[in-house]
C-alpha cells in the first residue's frame, strides 16, 4: 500500500472490475497501443499529451506514470473491455484538499462513442468513495470541450460555479465538476 500526499492510502497493484470494463495497470507491452490511443487531435486538443505521441513519448509517459504511481501521486489506469487490449485511459490523483481526489480520461478515436469514459468515470469513482474513503471526486474540464462535459453528467457530476483553474499542460482554464455520493450535502 502507498500513501499519497492526499492521505489516500492506494494497493500496490489495482485492477478494477464493472460495467463490462477492467481498468488495470499499464504495462510494457502497452506501449504501441498508447500510441495509437494518444497520436489524437481530440487528445493534443483537451489534454496535456501532445502530438506527435510516437513510441519514443508513449515510453516516457510510461515511465513518469510508474515514477508517480510510486510515490502515490497518481493511479493511470488502461480502459479495457478484456482485460488487454487498451481503449483509452483513466487517472486518479489527490488534489491536496483532504480526502478529495480528481479524475480525468481519453479514449482512443476509434473507441469513442461506446460510453467507455462514462463507464470509467463511474467505477473509478465508486471505488474512489468506497476503497479510499474520498470526501469529494471531482473532474476539470475546459468550457469548449463539450464531449467531456456530457461525460461528467452522464456520470452524475455538477459543474460548480468555482473560479476557473489554470493548470501546466492545460490549453485553456479549466471548470470544476463535483460528484455528489447519494447523501452528500450540496455545498461548493
Amino acid at each position: 500500500m502507498t500513501t499519497t500526499p492526499g492521505g489516500i492510502t492506494v494497493p500496490a497493484h489495482l485492477q478494477l472490475t464493472g460495467s463490462g470494463l477492467i481498468l488495470r495497470e499499464w504495462d510494457d507491452g502497452d506501449v504501441p497501443a498508447m500510441t495509437e490511443l494518444f497520436d489524437d487531435q481530440a487528445v493534443d486538443r483537451w489534454t496535456p499529451l501532445r502530438a506527435p505521441f510516437d513510441q519514443t513519448a508513449a515510453r516516457a509517459y510510461l515511465d513518469q506514470a510508474r515514477r508517480r504511481r510510486a510515490h502515490g501521486a497518481r493511479l493511470q489506469l488502461a480502459i479495457t473491455t478484456d482485460g488487454h487490449q487498451p481503449l483509452g485511459e483513466i487517472l486518479l490523483f489527490p488534489t491536496g484538499a483532504g480526502r478529495e481526489v480528481e479524475l480525468a480520461y481519453a479514449v482512443g478515436a476509434a473507441h469513442r462513442r461506446r460510453h467507455l469514459a462514462v463507464r470509467a468515470v463511474q467505477l473509478i469513482t465508486t471505488w474512489a468513495y468506497d476503497t479510499l474513503d474520498a470526501t469529494r471526486v471531482i473532474l476539470r474540464i475546459p468550457p469548449g470541450n463539450s464531449a467531456s462535459a456530457a461525460v461528467a453528467r452522464s456520470a452524475g457530476f455538477e459543474l460548480t460555479t468555482a473560479p476557473l483553474v489554470t493548470r501546466d499542460g492545460a490549453r485553456d482554464p479549466l471548470h470544476t465538476w463535483l460528484h455528489r455520493r447519494a447523501g452528500q450535502p450540496a455545498t461548493g
